[in-house]
């Protein structure tokens, strides 16, 4: 689905100092690889020439919310991914002492131990902002996330069940979803300290809560509004804008990083 990968890791590469290329490979090594042809989607508005019209408005379901089903990459393909706190200056991102050395210390090894490089998943919010593709298939009661990166899912039920009220702790957490108007809002809890929030090392503990609120204003673009809430890394709740925008007649292929991973040896830090 990426063009130009090699020429993206260069260019990120550069402009982020500590980020290893073979860290990006991790996130767009998929993308360069065979898709499925691509085939027209049914029940689509398209324009005179037959591609998808990406300016209509959004769609709408049988039980009357907004359709947000389709396949997404971010709209930027690894600004975020970088960097969550892209958009944000480094001093206004509101770290804990201790959290301020961990990601100083991950920034200074050149993000060697992320999970990513061993083959292991990227949590939420990190998972957002992995250019791979995502697959959103929504129902009524549930909406399912099928990542290309991994072949790992997520489930955001909105059948309204509450949380489980002794979650164990998982890699993807647990998701709830409920409408606002036109905004599907998504709170994620338990995940299990393990993962990054971005690929410089943002860290996360057991505590984080994630806010997601996915607004589609139209068919080719998602917005998505992110609340970080963890305190036991972070003085305060913190946001980030990001956005995906729709891959048209394409679908996944899966992406299995043990089969190849050449990558924990090379990650040797300073």
């Amino acid at each position: 689905m990426l063009e130009g990968a090699a020429a993206i890791i260069k260019l990120h590469t550069h402009r982020t100092p500590g980020i290893p290329a073979l860290m990006l490979l991790l996130g767009l090594a998929g993308t360069a690889a065979a898709q499925w042809d691509p085939y027209p989607w049914k029940h689509v508005p398209r324009t005179p020439d037959g591609k998808v019209d990406l300016d209509a408005p959004a769609q709408r379901t049988s039980y009357g919310k907004p359709d947000l089903s389709g396949l997404w990459m971010p709209a930027d393909e690894v600004k975020h991914l970088l960097n969550l706190a892209a958009d944000m200056k480094p001093e206004d991102v509101p770290l804990q002492p201790w959290a301020r050395d961990l990601y100083n210390q991950r920034i200074a090894n050149q993000g060697k131990d992320h999970p990513g490089a061993y083959c292991l998943p990227s949590g939420i919010p990190e998972k957002d902002s992995v250019p791979d593709g995502v697959k959103l298939v929504q129902t009524e009661d549930l909406i399912l996330l099928l990542h290309e990166s991994r072949t790992i899912y997520r489930q955001i039920f909105t059948d309204g069940r509450p949380f489980p009220k002794s979650p164990q702790p998982t890699w993807m957490g647990y998701s709830l979803g409920h409408w606002e108007g036109e905004t599907l809002v998504v709170e994620t809890i338990g995940q299990n300290g393990k993962t990054w929030l971005d690929m410089r090392g943002l860290p996360g503990t057991e505590s984080l809560r994630v806010i997601e609120r996915f607004r589609r204003p139209k068919i080719g673009h998602m917005d998505i509004d992110v609340t970080i809430d963890d305190p036991a890394a972070y003085t305060k709740p913190w946001n980030v804008k990001l956005a995906w925008r729709l891959e048209p007649d394409a679908d996944l292929i899966e992406s299995i990083c043990e089969e190849n991973n050449r990558d924990p040896g090379h990650m040797v830090g300073k």
